[in-house]
């Protein structure tokens, strides 16, 4: 007998991902991060785990960046809290944002 899985709406993928370079980060992580924006303003304790080590809050969704990424939670306790992902050449100081993500809330009528 086959037993699915229930899928829980809260989850920020449904399956790995193992990102390996900067296109795959471009290509895959605003999705996933845009459901990160959306359960830090839900899940409190999410937001929590998330502002004290985004990284390793992703890798324990299953997310894994590439080693010379690096993950920030900027604005945490504003209404409109930002994700930024740096990359880091090797032996460099510098480092080159390669995406942000922004919450915004609009108002309509």
């Amino acid at each position: 007998m086959f037993i699915k899985k229930k899928k829980n709406p809260l989850d920020i993928t449904k399956k790995l991902h193992h990102l390996k370079n900067r296109t795959e980060v471009r290509k895959h992580l605003p999705e996933i991060l845009g459901r990160v924006l959306a359960r830090i303003w839900i899940d409190t304790d999410f937001k929590e785990d998330f502002a004290n080590d985004p990284q390793k809050t992703l890798e324990f969704n299953g997310v894994y960046l590439p080693e010379d990424m690096s993950i920030e939670f900027q604005k945490p306790n504003s209404d409109r809290p930002r994700i930024v992902v740096y990359e880091q050449r090797p032996k460099s100081k510098f480092k080159l944002r390669v995406l942000y993500l922004q919450l915004v809330m609009m108002a309509g009528r």
